[in-house]
């Protein structure tokens, strides 16, 4: 736990030290800022107290940002050759993803705390249903969780930033979209196969204050074998 920990505070002073983390959560707070009080479906809009319109926008904002925040974890490394140095330190593989990992979803964690002020200014205009806030923001935790590990992954197969964005969009777009889609035009088990792989279907279920147990391990498998086919890849790559 101690490797995990140092190789995560190194991440952290990383993304804080190349401003990337101040960008990421300037633009995290003004994209959901602004939907929540005045574009779209914003409280005014709805006139109820709700935080619907915040969740809706973190869902698609996180879904871009995360790639850019995981792009460069590995492949800036294996740019650089830096990667071969890491790995010859005395911690595993598995701590190296696990403390990049951690470092990211701390970094989300710190842009999501700074928007609870707008839950409280919410809530304070009137009746809100505080689990389905409180469940609303579990969802996105463990929907960044899932992306942070594909994130991982993508960045452990390029040595190209952008290559690592784009292919973690590209297989991200299938679990935000494309299942979906394709669910809504199959029937039988195939379509409640595709219906369970879609990131919507169980964040709806979420965002409605009810924690279930197939949201749970879906999003927490996802993140788990991203980790561990990234493990996978800097293990093949010690050879």
């Amino acid at each position: 736990m101690k490797n995990i920990w140092i190789i995560a505070k190194r991440e952290l002073g990383m993304f804080f030290n190349s401003l990337m983390a101040y960008i990421m959560i300037i633009a995290f707070l003004g994209f959901s800022g602004l939907f929540t009080w005045f574009l779209g479906s914003d409280v005014f809009f709805i006139k109820q107290a709700s935080m619907e319109s915040f969740f809706g926008i973190g869902y698609w904002t996180l879904f871009f940002f995360i790639p850019g925040l995981t792009m460069r974890l590995f492949a800036e490394e294996n740019r650089s050759g830096t990667i071969e140095l890491l790995l010859t330190r005395p911690v595993s593989d598995w701590q190296v993803v696990w403390g990049k990992f951690l470092a990211t979803l701390i970094l989300i964690l710190i842009a999501l705390v700074l928007t609870l002020p707008y839950y409280f200014s919410i809530a304070s205009m009137g009746p809100i249903d505080h689990g389905a806030v409180w469940t609303g923001y579990l969802g996105l935790i463990l929907m960044s969780a899932a992306y942070i590990s594909i994130g991982l992954f993508t960045s452990s197969i390029s040595k190209n930033q952008i290559v690592g964005y784009l292919i973690a969009l590209f297989i991200g777009i299938f679990f935000q979209i494309i299942f979906s889609f394709m669910a809504g035009y199959t029937t039988g088990f195939g379509g409640q196969v595709l219906d369970y792989l879609s990131v919507s279907t169980h964040m709806d279920s979420i965002s409605r204050g009810v924690i279930d147990s197939r949201d749970l391990i879906f999003f927490l498998s996802l993140a788990f074998l991203g980790m561990i086919l990234t493990e996978a890849n800097l293990e093949k790559s010690r050879l």
